[in-house]
């Protein structure tokens, strides 16, 4: 995969730039790994999140396209897709807009599953990340099968069921799903369904089901609701003999979570999934900013240097949370592959979203004032993006988890096994470093 990428790259004037390991901490959501200096003790180098700086750095200096097969460190939390270094295809290029990158990396993908998998892919889907969150309940859906979510507030009507009068009263949300061709599920198979929602990480208090069997029409809520007023709701999620609806009443980002973690797990129970082999889908529009769900303080959804569409840079004072960037995400079988943006190139610009995320003078100059000195000497429009290969060659291998294509990997709790580390270093070392380590109750 790395060979088809390199040719491909090389065949479009890319130059690949080998950009350094040991740069400034600066923050990019993931704690950074910290690398203690000798010559100047008491400062720290960090291993790179990813070259994000350094490249945009690169178009400023008058590097059209650039690209890198690079490691990248994150001191993160583990999962299956996700290890503390791993491997980014690194790419940016000058003078360019956000259609000019999709097309091109469409086009790479294209020649990737060609040359690796004898593949040839069909054109990719687009969905913008308001739809996928309304329909599929997260940022990477996997459209591999249908089954969206279907919202319900409109169709239920005033009722005195706690569950729904609840929602109705607090601006929640009512909505469900149609699990085609179940019906049949017995009471053992939806207590596992419900269980399945009520896990702490989705936290639903249950699940309400409405059964288009073959003995007409049951449901959980058959006291509360008339046999017209459920057909009602079923004409709304297109019920048919055979299908068992699902719905969920909560706080909006718990009923969207839950509800697309549901479509998932019965996507692969009722083997949905076998329908496609590939879903190839473009997410765009996100949100510039997003809301702190402990402190309501803003924050930015990617990173600072995100350009916003032209048409809603007039809310970036009023309400930024109505901003959206120029953001697009390729997403391969419910897997984020590629992450990318548009860049700021206008200084001023860049100095409002430093202003509206709160950032004193002092800690923009500390934090990035070697990105903001540069671009007063002009920078050109840029963007690009960064696959994640590991995760990319998991999917094309067929594999459960990273670990199973990196060498040397670390588990579950970050340990590399083979060389036992990390571990304790001598004292020696230490004094040399000018550091010591402390108890952390």
């Amino acid at each position: 995969m790395a060979k088809a990428t390199r040719a491909y790259l090389d065949d479009h004037a890319f130059v690949e730039v080998e950009t350094p390991f040991f740069i400034k901490s600066t923050p990019e959501g993931a704690r950074d790994f910290l690398v203690p200096s000798r010559l100047n003790k008491g400062s720290f180098y960090a291993l790179p999140q990813s070259p994000q700086i350094l490249k945009q750095l690169l178009m400023v200096s008058g590097m059209d396209r650039y690209y890198q097969i690079v490691k990248c460190f994150r001191d993160e939390d583990f999962r299956g897709d996700r290890q503390p270094e791993f491997t980014q295809i690194d790419c940016e290029m000058s003078f360019v807009e956000q259609e000019d990158i999709l097309q091109l990396f469409e086009g790479m993908t294209k020649h990737v599953y060609k040359e690796v998998k004898g593949i040839e892919l069909a054109n990719f889907t687009r969905i913008t990340f308001h739809n996928a969150m309304k329909y599929y309940g997260c940022d990477k859906p996997d459209l591999r099968f249908d089954c969206k979510i279907i919202d319900l507030n409109e169709v239920i009507p005033a009722t005195e069921f706690a569950v729904f009068k609840n929602v109705q009263t607090s601006g929640g949300l009512i909505a469900g799903i149609n699990a085609k061709g179940c019906a049949e599920y017995s009471r053992k198979q939806i207590d596992e369904l419900t269980e399945f929602v009520k896990a702490s990480h989705r936290g639903l208090g249950g699940l309400i089901w409405i059964k288009y069997g073959k003995e007409g029409i049951k449901s959980s809520i058959d006291k509360f609701f008339s046999p017209e007023e459920i057909a009602v709701i079923g004409n709304a999620m297109g019920a048919e003999s055979g299908d068992l609806l699902l719905i969920a009443a909560d706080k909006l980002s718990k009923v969207r979570k839950s509800l697309g973690d549901l479509r998932l797990e019965l996507g692969k129970r009722e083997k949905w999934m076998d329908q496609n082999p590939w879903s190839l889908v473009w997410v765009i529009d996100f949100p510039l900013f997003e809301r702190d769900e402990e402190t309501g303080e803003i924050i930015f959804m990617h990173h600072p240097f995100v350009m916003p569409y032209p048409e809603d840079i007039q809310y970036l004072e009023t309400d930024p949370t109505k901003v959206r960037g120029q953001l697009y995400d390729l997403v391969i079988n419910g897997n984020e592959i590629l992450s990318g943006s548009i860049r700021i190139h206008q200084q001023a610009l860049q100095e409002q979203i430093f202003k509206i995320l709160g950032l004193t003078e002092e800690e923009k100059e500390a934090k990035f004032g070697f990105m903001v000195n540069a671009f007063k000497y002009g920078a050109p429009p840029h963007g690009g993006c960064a696959f994640g290969l590991d995760r990319w060659v998991m999917l094309l291998a067929g594999a459960d988890t990273i670990r199973d294509v990196i060498a040397f990997p670390k588990n579950a709790s970050g340990r590399d096994t083979m060389m036992d580390a990390p571990s304790a270093v001598d004292e020696g070392q230490m004094k040399e470093l000018g550091i010591k380590t402390v108890a952390v109750e």
